[in-house]
């Protein structure tokens, strides 16, 4: 008599996440979306303060060739108290870095809970589910749902012209045809 061979099981699916942490709150992010980390003194020198009315949590942003990569403030776009933030994740696939106060670990993620029905109005573009960290539960934020199409639109419109770029005022010039 053969006895069945024990049904295998799928290992369970893991991801690398960054837990990051902005004025005392945790969240994570997948690593695969964070292209690089830097610290805010690296980006000083290379940045430009940007205005754009209504969107606070935007008030800088760094040219990288033809691209412009806006630095959102992880503390107002979560409405957290002001922070300095000295870390900047600059995302893959988006226009966006964010602005963090220190990262707390790298880890995997085995599971991602669907976010419960409280999460009802824009806090559902920001975050991709929940997750358990050391038996935390830690939001797992989407890397796209920092700047939505409307936000990039109107910050385009208030960027500043590129360094060293003349930009010609051709108001009110009379052509001699």
């Amino acid at each position: 008599m053969r006895v069945a061979a024990p049904a295998k099981t799928s290992p369970a699916r893991t991801e690398q996440i960054i837990v990051f942490r902005i004025c005392g709150e945790l969240f994570a992010v997948s690593s695969a979306s964070v292209q690089e980390v830097r610290s805010t003194d690296s980006f000083s020198g290379s940045s430009t303060e940007i205005s754009a009315p209504g969107l606070r949590k935007v008030r800088h942003v760094v040219r990288r060739g033809d691209r412009s990569l806006f630095i959102v403030s992880g503390a107002l776009h979560f409405d957290l108290p002001p922070s300095p933030g000295t870390l900047v994740f600059v995302l893959r696939k988006t226009r966006t870095a964010l602005l963090v106060d220190g990262i707390e670990k790298m880890t995997a993620m085995s599971r991602l809970q669907a976010l419960p029905k409280s999460f009802c109005h824009e806090e559902r573009l920001w975050y991709r589910g929940l997750t358990t960290v050391d038996q935390t539960v830690i939001p797992v934020v989407n890397p796209e749902g920092f700047l939505s199409p409307e936000e990039l639109a109107l910050l385009d419109a208030f960027m500043p012209p590129p360094a060293g770029r003349d930009v010609e005022n051709t108001e009110g010039t009379v052509s001699d045809s």
